[in-house]
């Protein structure tokens, strides 16, 4: 066994133990165990994906399932407070661009707090890479991209149904309207993902502005829309439908009203980018956008 043989295998080993040294930081670093979430479409994801024991408090966006219902508030994820969010000593605080104010979020950061910002922009895409994010957060990357390829798959599913039932209809005119207790409506335009509900149902949205906005009760009756989708942020059931018209009573004369195709949109689906619900709420409006084709059979699905 020669002297440079022997030298050649201990820097070898040397090498490999530096590496090896460098890694173990990476390969033992914890994930977060103390979640707190802010948007109901990702606070779904989070308990879908298997992490609900890692949340200890949610925002009032994400109270649709039972589970979220018993943990600590804090507060709508726009307009989130350091104070109360930091005496719940969290590791990570979950959360779209929607999150904030700011200099929240700076404070948190400041104070050892992980913020996580994840886009909410309404593209399969962005929910792909999305729900890979949380997957690696929750240390289960691949259940992350397969639930991601399981609702592309539910989506593309309806779309060919739709693609079906509009060559006996032409796609309805819709308009969903945001609204609060039946004051003033605002109607989701381009780029919102009232928007993208509209679309990917198989409606064609009237308006063409952007985001959100009020318009006046003129406007909307002079829209006349076949489908009419309200998602209110304080009332339930009729009592939706019975608030908007007594304070919009001209809204009576559209055609969704005079021919009740006025339907209910939990407003919590709009809030913290594509969830795991809508595949389920876009089947129920497919079918009322286009009544004169058979439902959509809904698929047996893991989701919430």
């Amino acid at each position: 066994m020669s002297v440079d043989w022997v030298k050649g295998r201990t820097v070898r080993w040397l090498l490999a133990g530096a590496l090896l040294h460098l890694a173990a930081p990476a390969v033992a670093e914890a994930q977060p165990s103390r979640w707190i979430s802010a948007g109901g479409a990702l606070s779904e994801w989070v308990v879908l994906l298997g992490g609900e024991e890692r949340l200890v408090a949610v925002d009032s966006t994400s109270r649709h399932l039972a589970q979220l219902q018993a943990l600590p508030v804090i507060g709508y994820q726009r307009q989130l407070a350091a104070e109360g969010i930091l005496a719940l000593a969290p590791d990570l605080l979950l959360g779209t661009e929607e999150m904030g104010p700011l200099p929240v979020l700076t404070q948190l950061r400041a104070a050892g707090v992980q913020v996580e910002v994840l886009p909410a922009t309404a593209e399969l895409a962005v929910l792909e890479s999305n729900l890979q994010r949380l997957g690696e957060l929750l240390g289960e990357p691949q259940r992350g991209m397969q639930a991601a390829q399981e609702f592309r798959q539910r989506v593309q599913q309806q779309q060919d149904w739709i693609a079906t039932a509009g060559q006996q209809q032409a796609a309805p005119g819709v308009l969903l309207l945001l609204g609060h207790a039946g004051a003033s409506p605002l109607a989701a335009g381009q780029g919102t993902l009232g928007d993208w509900l509209i679309s990917q149902s198989g409606g064609r949205n009237l308006v063409d502005h952007q985001s959100y906005k009020a318009l006046s009760v003129e406007s909307l009756v002079a829209l006349d829309p076949e489908v009419l989708l309200i998602a209110d942020r304080s009332l339930q059931g009729d009592a939706v439908r019975t608030a908007l018209l007594q304070q919009n009573p001209a809204l009576a004369g559209t055609r969704a009203v005079r021919e009740g195709r006025v339907l209910l949109v939990d407003p919590t689906l709009l809030t913290g980018g594509l969830g795991p619900r809508l595949p389920d709420q876009l089947a129920i409006l497919a079918t009322a956008f286009y009544p004169a084709s058979p439902p959509i059979v809904a698929e047996a699905s893991n989701q919430p």
